[in-house]
């Protein structure tokens, strides 16, 4: 009897947790597998965007396929993916692959229709770009920018604060590490034999080193790549 592990995706959280798209997919899945005779071994919920590639439960769902023989299917192609790459690399992975809305589908189909998939996923986010600049346009407040926006949730505006400033915190670091990477050795020997922040800008200077925005090093320049290198 036939093996399948089914991948089911929807976009949004709030699909994810009302059922909205799931159980049709689920339906459809479970209709093709009567009529294949085969048996649903594996079931993997993905709560994501289509335009992406990171799918940890796709990855789960191929992974079990793969180690039991099994066949991947997916309602529709545009619930796999809608990135042409993704779906080609897919496809050529040697792992079955089955779509219930493409039963016959071969790797030429299936080739056309990631292509299709894709600008299709482009053209529905210009719509929605083009659908927000114009609400805003008509001096529409959206998101965060409405007025009852964060009535009732302070705490998840405060956590959003921190989190925002920890991800520029790591931005900044990551920045320092890559334009000064070749200079923290001299920096941090330099700090460890007890100079002051003037005494390494003045020597930093003497050797002909600029900051990453070609400027002369000063004593708080130094200090703030220490610190971020730190």
């Amino acid at each position: 009897m036939k093996r399948l592990i089914s991948y089911l995706r929807v976009s949004t959280k709030r699909q994810g947790q009302s059922g909205l798209g799931i159980e049709a997919q689920r339906a459809a899945v479970e209709a093709h597998a009567k009529v294949l005779g085969a048996t649903i071994e594996g079931e993997y919920l993905e709560v994501e965007k289509g335009r992406r590639k990171d799918r940890p439960e796709l990855a789960k769902a191929v992974s079990h396929a793969k180690r039991t023989k099994a066949t991947l299917v997916v309602a529709k192609l545009d619930r796999l993916s809608r990135n042409a790459g993704f779906l080609l690399a897919l496809r050529d992975s040697g792992l079955p692959l089955i779509f219930c809305d493409m039963p016959g589908a071969n790797e030429l189909t299936v080739g056309i229709m990631a292509v299709v998939a894709e600008a299709e996923g482009k053209m529905i986010s210009q719509r929605t770009k083009d659908a927000l600049k114009a609400a805003k346009a008509r001096g529409l407040k959206l998101g965060s920018a409405r007025p009852d926006h964060w009535e009732g949730r302070e705490d998840r505006r405060q956590a959003g604060a921190i989190a925002g400033g920890q991800a520029a915190g790591e931005s900044h670091r990551r920045a320092a590490n890559e334009s000064y990477g070749d200079l923290v050795p001299t920096l941090t020997e330099l700090r460890a034999e007890g100079r002051s922040l003037q005494a390494i800008a003045d020597e930093l200077n003497a050797q002909g080193h600029t900051t990453r925005r070609g400027k002369p090093w000063n004593p708080m320049q130094v200090g703030r790549v220490l610190k971020r290198v730190g």
